[in-house]
């Protein structure tokens, strides 16, 4: 039995297919070129290897090859919708669920400050889901731009965006999806669901850090956030991280490819955590929406003890964590778990697990076992 620690925290970050680490590699060491170089074999290489990515993306997520602009992950992508949609009378009118992922929201914050913005928050229940006749009834009042990601990266709450989209199409609304934890995870279809922007990125879905997508209807077009060059239609000058972009491409070529059978194994395996742990703590509670969740999200809270003491407990055995991964080590209480009205003491007690397509069922068994030892030992010390 490895002594090494069971990682189950893939909605903070997955670790690099091997596959993918390879193509990489090869970018880096050998197919080395600019993409931008038109003087030689290599840059050529490098072009046509863009382009291929390019392809690879659009097939995964439903949108065409050209609607696709590389960025260096999500944030980036979201920034630049919401920095670089065009300002229609004196500020942008944005609705937003107020369980987005940060990068929307403190974009959205820093716009309100410079007066460029008002942001409406959607209204959603306990278990984080939004209302669609709000959606519609804001549309039809006139927004500058609709933000619903496409599944929330504590709870694993997964939205209608299929339905989102028609209500936006319907009103003429640019419609901003956060898919950074659903591609590659469910079927997404850009083109036939309405959306106008999706912002990627590549380390939720087994490719490196650093690299993402943003899919931008053809039609639609950004100011940019960054100068130097008009690389990828204006909206995004830079050096083109070839390496980073191969790797991206063949992600999603192998999501494509295993994405239903592994999506289908990490389901069971997250169930039979779940009952595990349900077992053996009686007053374990599962947050979000059980019946459309990631399949490999299990967020729980045990009301009895704080998510701190467990997390000091296991944190050289079981990689889990307590909220999301992205704001910078702050500790602060989850705005996703103030958002949904979740009482404090399960606020306290919140746990985010999340499973892979490389979790195994001797992992889960042994977390089980971990995450079990701990809350009883925990549950002795404060009970005395």
């Amino acid at each position: 039995m490895s002594n090494k620690p069971i990682y189950l925290d893939y909605h903070a970050t997955t670790p690099c297919d091997r596959r993918v680490a390879e193509v990489v590699i090869h970018y880096m060491t050998e197919a080395f070129g600019n993409a931008n170089s038109i003087d030689h074999i290599y840059g050529d290489k490098a072009d046509i290897t863009v382009k291929e990515a390019s392809k690879q993306v659009a097939d995964l997520v439903g949108s065409l090859p050209k609607e696709v602009v590389f960025t260096s992950g999500a944030t980036e992508s979201i920034n630049l919708v919401l920095h670089g949609i065009p300002i229609y009378g004196s500020s942008k009118r944005i609705a937003v669920l107020p369980i987005e992922h940060k990068a929307v929201l403190d974009t959205c914050k820093a716009l309100t400050k410079r007066d460029l913005a008002k942001v409406i928050f959607l209204s959603v229940n306990r278990q984080g889901q939004l209302y669609l006749e709000q959606i519609e009834q804001l549309c039809k009042e006139g927004l500058s731009l609709l933000c619903v990601m496409a599944a929330n990266n504590e709870i694993g709450t997964v939205y209608p965006i299929q339905e989102v989209g028609a209500i936006a199409q319907k009103y003429n609304i640019p419609f901003l999806c956060d898919g950074s934890q659903a591609v590659g995870k469910i079927p997404i279809d850009f083109t036939e669901w309405g959306i106008t922007y999706l912002a990627i990125s590549g380390h939720k879905l087994y490719a490196p850090k650093g690299v993402g997508a943003l899919i931008v209807k053809k039609g639609h077009y950004l100011e940019p956030m960054i100068y130097g060059g008009g690389h990828q239609k204006g909206m995004r000058s830079g050096t083109l991280n070839v390496p980073g972009i191969a790797g991206l491409g063949e992600a999603c070529r192998l999501r494509q490819l295993e994405m239903a059978e592994d999506e289908e194994v990490i389901a069971t395996i997250r169930d039979r955590l779940q009952t595990l742990l349900q077992e053996s703590i009686p007053d374990l509670v599962i947050n979000g929406d059980r019946t459309n969740r990631l399949a490999g999200n299990l967020h729980v809270s045990i009301p009895s003890i704080p998510n701190k003491a467990i997390i000091a407990r296991i944190r050289d055995q079981l990689a889990i964590s307590t909220g999301s991964a992205c704001s910078s080590g702050v500790e602060a209480p989850s705005h996703v778990l103030q958002a949904i009205a979740l009482p404090e003491n399960l606020i306290e007690g919140a746990l985010r697990i999340s499973i892979g397509k490389f979790t195994t069922d001797d992992e889960c068994d042994r977390a089980a076992n971990i995450l079990i030892a701990a809350v009883h030992k925990t549950q002795q010390i404060i009970l005395g």
